[in-house]
């Protein structure tokens, strides 16, 4: 069975705790423990309290919201799930960039008392900005609308009013019930006019290209193997995760950014010697010949190389309460290695509503905005369009440790 990663989002009270719950529940995929435990803790309207399933911290069950983003795995005949639930607070917008960067899929749920609010601006441009190729809109709530078709086509024209310049792949959108049910596992027999699959029924069957081995070849170097034995006395290994593309002995390969040429004498796994490694695959590659290579390197084959440079243009999410302004010195962190840098320019920032770019000389808490930034050493990287692993970075505030940015590379300067 193939896996599918996916978050969901949505302003505060949407329902996507109740909604993951619902699909756990329904599907099978909560243990009687679990039940009996939720079942103690508290019901809403003579139901179990299903949004407990994920809200986990103390405080979450206290103020009954979600702050960090919970991750939750289950499975159906068809196919394995990951989970992400997203908080929907704006102040905790930066733990769905977390959530977002590794998803196939995102679900944004509108109220459908509400509609189209701020929050749904944010999440949907998050989303596009990240590269997630499918989204779909769950309009919940219908049970509170007398599942009124009309008030859920309404909803989905305003929506495609807003998002008509976002880059999406597919977008769907399913009217629910999270609380009851509605359409999520089972078809609502409230919305005979609703023809469409379930949600379940969409995540099924949906059909994910996330082949990385089309991607150009990338090797971030995270270790450097010497036993300095006897046995061993002259073996050099690099290991790592191959992040994109397929790497063959033999290869002709540079070593960025130092730029220095080899080939690829061997390939190990854990266990055994193999012709070929491809992404997502940990090896240990060793070359023809010695040379100086670090953690932080990147091995490319010769004929399809990165950029390299030291000046970076960037999309960033910012995440710190205190806000970025020019010439602010943060450690940047791309693929394996670890960088000094400093910002040199912020170009404009985002208003989420509406997409346009406005001037703006910093960069506050959740706000999103194009950067120029400059690095201490030259860094290899491609764009973010073109491969997410190797263009994308995070900024950390040496004072302090904390991740304070998100960053999508989109090119030199």
């Amino acid at each position: 069975m193939d896996l599918l990663r996916f978050i969901t989002a949505g302003s505060v009270d949407d329902g996507k705790s109740t909604l993951i719950g619902r699909l756990l529940y329904d599907s099978k995929s909560v243990f009687q423990d679990q039940l009996e435990a939720i079942e103690k803790t508290g019901q809403v309207n003579g139901q179990i309290n299903l949004a407990l399933l994920t809200d986990g911290l103390k405080a979450e069950r206290e103020q009954g919201i979600t702050i960090d983003v919970a991750y939750k795995y289950f499975s159906t005949p068809k196919r394995k799930f990951i989970i992400a639930d997203a908080p929907g607070h704006i102040q905790y917008t930066r733990n769905m960039v977390t959530g977002a960067s590794n998803s196939e899929l995102a679900i944004i749920l509108i109220d459908s008392r509400k509609g189209v609010i701020e929050q749904t601006y944010r999440h949907s441009y998050i989303a596009s900005l990240l590269k997630i190729p499918h989204v779909v809109i769950c309009v919940n709530k219908m049970d509170l609308v007398d599942f009124s078709k009309e008030r859920f086509q309404e909803i989905v024209e305003d929506y495609k009013n807003f998002a008509s310049d976002l880059d999406f792949k597919g977008l769907e959108f399913i009217p629910i019930s999270a609380l009851n049910g509605d359409n999520v596992v089972d078809t609502s027999p409230n919305m005979t006019w609703w023809k469409g699959k379930t949600l379940l029924g969409y995540l099924e069957d949906l059909e994910i290209e996330v082949d990385e081995t089309k991607h150009e070849p990338r090797f971030p170097v995270q270790y450097v193997i010497r036993p300095q034995t006897e046995e061993h006395h002259d073996y050099r290994g690099y290991a790592g995760q191959v992040r994109s593309g397929v790497f063959k002995k033999g290869d002709e390969i540079a070593v960025l950014p130092s730029g220095l040429r080899s080939k690829i004498k061997s390939i190990l796994t854990h266990e055994r010697e193999v012709e070929e490694a491809f992404a997502p695959m940990s090896v240990t590659i060793l070359l023809e010949d010695e040379i100086d290579i670090s953690r932080g390197d990147m091995i490319v084959t010769d004929k399809h190389q990165p950029v390299v440079s030291q000046d970076l243009e960037a999309e960033l999410c910012w995440m710190d309460a205190k806000s970025l302004v020019p010439g602010n010195k943060y450690l940047l962190r791309q693929t394996t290695g670890s960088v000094k840098s400093a910002v040199k320019e912020i170009s404009f920032r985002i208003d989420i509503q509406t997409h346009e770019k406005l001037e703006s000389s910093q960069l506050a808490l959740n706000e999103i905005g194009r950067i120029k930034i400059r690095t201490a050493k030259p860094i290899a990287f491609d764009s973010y369009s073109e491969n997410r692993g190797t263009g994308s970075f995070v900024l950390v505030d040496e004072g302090t440790n904390n991740t304070v940015g998100a960053g999508m590379i989109v090119g030199a300067y």
